[in-house]
């Protein structure tokens, strides 16, 4: 039955803005001012509900590791959104996965002996 599943589209918009808060660690009100300064768009409900999309999700992931990890102002992520979107490149996916790199190499492997004598 499985098997009969479609296939989920990123660019479908099913989760309320609770559900996409909590997916991304953050308040709702924080994907609002998101919005409000143009960085998401969420589709829109007859009755006016946001809805976010897998896509919308990344995005926010995106904007969050910028702000959180790289001390980028939301400003600056609206520029590297214009810059991506014009040179057709993946900047954020490249910043993202130099960090994640970045941190795998920094966390040690091996818990550190206890030496006490």
């Amino acid at each position: 039955m499985a098997a009969d599943r479609p296939e989920r589209d990123p660019e479908r918009p099913v989760y309320v803005i609770s559900v996409a808060a909590t997916l991304v660690s953050a308040h709702p009100r924080t994907l609002r001012i998101y919005e409000d300064e143009g960085l998401l768009c969420p589709a829109r409900t007859p009755s006016n509900i946001r809805l976010y999309s897998e896509n919308d999700i990344r995005r926010i992931t995106w904007i969050r590791h910028l702000t959180r990890e790289r001390g980028v102002n939301l400003a600056g992520i609206r520029i590297l959104f214009e810059l991506e979107e014009r040179l057709g490149a993946r900047i954020l996916e490249a910043l993202y996965a130099e960090d994640t790199e970045d941190e795998a190499r920094a966390t040690p492997t091996e818990p550190e002996a206890n030496t006490t004598t």
